[in-house]
């Protein structure tokens, strides 16, 4: 059995604290995760319904967990970590990528690849381009003040994963409601209706696209034309991909311009920083990514003991990763809690890390560089239309973003 006995730190709190809870600053990890700071790289945890678990809050121990195959990520199995009512409702529901492990997992992730590459993502920049261009004109054009959100930070994903999977996004307020109501709805069956009904509709898609007799040219197409027709890929898998790819190719996209919007806002130092020197961009969305960590709570099980930092984790043990925390780990960043465009590391792990982290991250990179870039660029006079304090932000048991954005300039 391996050991990664090499990563220490002083003892772990002796209370449990509350996971997931609140931001009370939606650019800051809660205050209530402050005693988990304390350098050690787990503690333990309690969920809603009274359940401890292990909570990763070191960068280190994150790292080494996050690629041991002795963590699972299929949510079916006994002791895997349920943050939330919601998230239980739906538990034995197939999740494509993210809910199964090699080598299922890569079985999938191969059939994807070649569409998330960097190349792929830089010559789709262009096309990107044009669709952040085309909504900042519309937002200009009706002049101020603007609503974000609505008018920018989820139009631009939206339609981009919509042309790369072969979705008409005439159909965008219906698949946006159900995403919303799948990561958030108030109770448990709005999760279930709003995964059934996503279910049908993309179901209904690609039964269609399988009744063409020339494949389109989305994501979506290839995967029925070039897999499911073999008999690579069925039907329910087909479903459950698109559901993923549909789902995190827009929300967790959307959340990012718009609490990244606000945090630039924000630290009109740094913003001013960026508008000088334009070649700063990439830089800037890597350090956004590293502060904001808006995917908390990555669930594991452990599948057999694992010994690190001097704790064992016990078969069956919950794990979860809290990111915000890991991301500002001070033994790997200093000042954590500063925005700083100049760190000499950036590894962080807001996009996941081994097996599985995130597929779509180049294409996030390029969307996040050229939505952010034109966003500030276009509209220099840019600032909040309301009281910082007054803008609500999204609670902390989903994805971090913003409600809403009321923008002026």
């Amino acid at each position: 059995m391996t050991e990664l006995t090499d990563i220490s730190g002083p003892a772990a709190p002796p209370d449990p604290v509350a996971f997931p809870q609140d931001r009370t600053c939606p650019y800051h990890p809660p205050t209530g995760y402050d005693p988990l700071r304390d350098g050690h790289p787990l503690s333990r945890v309690t969920l809603y319904d009274g359940r401890e678990v292990w909570l990763v809050t070191g960068y280190s121990a994150a790292r080494a967990l996050l690629a041991d195959p002795r963590l699972s990520t299929e949510r079916r199995r006994p002791g895997f970590p349920v943050p939330t009512r919601r998230f239980e409702a739906g538990r034995d529901r197939r999740v494509a990528l993210l809910g199964v492990d090699d080598p299922e997992h890569h079985r999938q992730r191969r059939m994807l690849i070649p569409s998330f590459t960097v190349k792929r993502a830089a010559a789709l920049r262009p096309w990107i381009q044009r669709i952040v261009d085309e909504l900042l004109d519309a937002m200009i054009a009706q002049g101020p003040p603007a609503e974000l959100v609505s008018a920018f930070a989820l139009p631009v994903p939206s339609m981009v994963i919509c042309g790369l999977l072969g979705v008409p996004y005439a159909d965008h307020e219906f698949f946006e409601e159900q995403s919303r109501r799948l990561l958030r709805g108030p109770t448990a069956a709005d999760t279930v209706e709003a995964r059934n009904r996503l279910e049908d509709y993309l179901g209904g898609l690609i039964d269609a696209k399988a009744g063409e007799a020339e494949p389109g040219d989305g994501i979506l197409d290839e995967l029925v034309h070039e897999r499911l027709r073999t008999g690579e890929l069925d039907r329910d898998d087909a479903v459950s991909l698109a559901i993923i790819l549909l789902v995190a190719g827009h929300e967790t996209t959307a959340n990012m311009i718009s609490l990244g919007t606000y945090t630039l806002l924000r630290h009109p130092a740094r913003l001013a920083e960026l508008r000088a020197d334009p070649a700063l961009l990439p830089a800037v969305v890597e350090e956004l990514m590293r502060m904001l960590s808006i995917a908390e709570g990555l669930q594991r099980v452990a599948l057999e003991d694992i010994e690190i930092a001097g704790t064992t984790i016990r078969a069956g043990d919950g794990v979860l990763f809290g990111t915000s925390v890991i991301n500002r780990d001070a033994s790997v960043y200093d000042d954590p809690d500063d925005l700083d465009f100049h760190r000499a590391d950036r590894h962080h792990v807001a996009f996941g890390f081994g097996i599985h982290q995130c597929l779509g991250q180049n294409l996030a990179r390029a969307e996040l560089e050229i939505a952010l870039g034109s966003l500030f660029t276009r509209l220099p006079e840019l600032r909040l239309a309301a009281p910082a304090q007054d803008i609500p932000f999204k609670p902390g048991d989903t994805i971090q973003g913003m409600l809403e954005l009321p923008v002026t300039w």
